[in-house]
């Protein structure tokens, strides 16, 4: 009896072992003719092993991909595609860049910073209101995300004038906050359990 941990390792287990038997003994056909054709014949066995992604538009060039890959790069026959090279198999993608600017406030993010640069700049009177009215709201609502807790409005507008660089000018009673955001606050307060409420009474 043999057992399958003292089988060669499967390069790609999902087509199973069989499969992995095919495109070994394809490697020894001596006829390039012959080989290809058995080649075409492994793969409508892979394709039909997985019927739900053949309406993807690269599906049929996934499969020579992994059929070259299942050969170790051996199989010597004419690809109806370009396949992968063995070089780029294993190659890790370019490290992203992340912005080393720093925000004084985490919780409301570079883009609130960002737009309260252009509120700034902004030269006509209500647009720049229009806009403002939109930074409060976002940033309150920012703020409680982030915190789980209420703040109070004197907080946004102080922090608003402080990321603006007291450049921003505006008088906060001709500005509202959304109800939404409220009863947001509110409600995760009423979902707080006391700090004692774990105690047993006596």
């Amino acid at each position: 009896m043999n057992y399958t941990t003292l089988e060669e390792k499967l390069i790609m287990p999902e087509y199973g072992r069989n499969v992995q038997r095919m495109v070994k003994h394809c490697i020894t056909i001596a006829d390039r003719e012959e080989r290809t054709r058995c080649a075409k014949s492994i793969i409508s066995i892979m394709g039909n092993m997985f019927p739900h992604l053949r309406d993807v538009s690269d599906f049929k060039h996934k499969l020579w991909d992994h059929l070259a890959i299942m050969s170790d790069f051996q199989l010597d026959i004419d690809y109806p595609y370009e396949i992968v090279k063995k070089e780029n198999l294993y190659t890790h993608p370019e490290p992203l860049t992340y912005r080393k600017t720093k925000i004084k406030y985490a919780f409301y993010g570079h883009f609130a910073q960002e737009m309260i640069g252009k509120a700034v700049l902004i030269e006509n009177e209500e647009e720049r209101k229009q806009l403002v009215q939109l930074l409060v709201n976002y940033l309150k609502r920012s703020y409680v995300n982030w915190n789980r807790e209420s703040v109070d409005n004197e907080k946004i507008f102080a922090d608003l004038r402080e990321l603006s660089g007291g450049k921003l000018a505006f008088d906060p009673a001709e500005f509202h906050f959304s109800d939404n955001i409220k009863n947001n606050s509110q409600n995760q307060n009423k979902n707080k359990r006391p700090a004692n409420n774990r105690v047993r009474k006596k």
